[in-house]
């Protein structure tokens, strides 16, 4: 489950191997909290425990990191 690395805060942010075959997307946890983000476009997918304003926090990093992530997906999961 590789771990996107580099982006601050208190948030895990990654994906699985096994997802490879879904469009790109991020998985977001903490503490027992998870959320799944679509990548392009970037668009909630699945959220369990977070609030909206913790939401609204979360998106804003995905956009600032989004180059990173992609890049991380695609060497990951390929074209």
């Amino acid at each position: 489950m590789p771990r996107i690395k580099g982006i601050p805060g208190p948030y895990r942010f990654f994906f699985t191997s096994f997802d490879c075959a879904e469009p790109p997307h991020v998985h977001v946890e903490r503490e027992d909290k998870t959320r799944k983000f679509w990548l392009e476009p970037l668009v909630l997918a699945h959220s369990s425990g977070f609030k909206s304003q913790e939401l609204n926090a979360i998106r804003g990093l995905i956009r600032r990191h989004l180059p990173a992530i992609l890049r991380a997906w695609y060497e990951h999961c390929g074209d």
